[in-house]
Formats: C-alpha cells, structure tokens, sequence
C-alpha cells in the first residue's frame, strides 16, 4: 500500500519534470517593459522591490517620482543613503494633484520628469528605471500615452528594464508591456479611518 509520503514524493516528482522540460524551451532574456497598475496597494512597493534586487546583483538602476513630492519616503532615504553610487533617484513631482491645484504647473513637472526618464533610459550603463506614478501623469493628461509607448517600444535599449508603476495604465501601455499586473483592492485600512504609516505607506 503507497503511504501519502510516497504520493506525494512521486507527485512532486511529476511536476519537476514538467517543469524541467518547460524550463528548457525558456532560453530568451530582454529588458522588460512591466507595469504595476489596479486599485490595490503595492504598486510602488512591488517596483522598489525590483530596484532592490538591482542593488543587490550590483546592476546601476535610476528612479524617476512623477508625483511624490518634497515629503521624506524610507525609500528614498535608503537608497539615496546608501546606494547612490549605484541608483540615481530623482524626485521630480511636486505632490498629488489636489495638493498642487495648479495643472499646468503639475504639466511643466512631469515633462521635466519624462524629459529625466529618457536620459536614463537611453544610458548604456543604467540596467532598471522605475518611473514611478507615471500612470497617474498618463491619467491626468499631463503626458500623452503615445509618446511613452512610442519612446519605450523604438528607442529603448534591447536589455534595459523600464518599471512603471500607478493606477489607471492606459490600454496602450498594457499592450506595450511585456508584464503587467493589476494589484486587486480588498481591504484597505485607510476606508476605517487609519492614516498613510511610516514603514507603510512611506
């Protein structure tokens, strides 16, 4: 009689080599469009993770904040103190937009920022850049989607990684993407009265 131990042995056995034979057809590498959109919380998060592992395997990365503005993030504290020989990072916004209430200086905020992101992008030494809230520039019109869907698809380099994060991507970029992700709302603290949190939020 077969023990649930050996079930379970011969099963797991079945899934590697599947698994195995699947990972041998998987031989390509490129640099990534990814996008974190949704409703949910984690979409910066998930692209600091990902700079993160940049530092980590000593590959240079650079991020660009289209919207956070002067307020101090653990982020960027971090990074800026201890990982800036390897990771530019640039706060070009100047706060949400109902913060500003000034379009067409939040316009003239984000082009400065877009103006940023290309020139890190097109450096031949930067692996990662994390263009972070740019979906909520595209949202608000203060950049036109084409022209960032056009730039990262005809004048990206072929191994540079490009992480955009923010709610509202627009269909363009979805298409664009070579991975996207849609962070799901379902609960959130800040619906019973909880405040934004140092260590959570920023």
């Amino acid at each position: 009689m077969t023990s649930d131990a050996e079930r379970h042995t011969a099963k797991m056995a079945r899934i590697k080599a599947a698994r195995d034979r699947m990972m041998e057809t998987k031989t390509g590498e490129k640099g990534l469009i990814i996008v974190h959109t949704g409703k949910g919380k984690g979409k910066s998060s998930a692209g600091f993770g990902m700079i993160l592992r940049c530092i980590a395997h000593g590959m240079p990365c650079a991020v660009v904040q289209f919207i956070k503005g002067a307020m101090p993030t653990g982020e960027r504290t971090l990074i800026s103190g201890h990982f800036g020989h390897i990771c530019r990072f640039y706060t070009m916004g100047e706060g949400f937009t109902w913060e500003t209430q000034d379009k067409e200086r939040d316009i003239a905020a984000a082009r400065v920022a877009w103006d940023k992101a290309q020139e890190l992008i097109l450096d031949a030494e930067i692996r990662m850049v994390l263009l972070d809230e740019i979906n909520i520039a595209l949202r608000y019109g203060y950049l036109e989607a084409d022209e960032v869907v056009g730039f990262l698809r005809d004048r990206k380099p072929p191994m540079t990684h490009v992480v955009l994060t923010g709610r509202n991507a627009p269909a363009a970029l979805l298409e664009a993407a070579d991975l996207a992700t849609e962070m799901t709302l379902l609960k959130h603290p800040f619906r019973e009265g909880i405040r934004a949190q140092k260590g959570v939020e920023f």
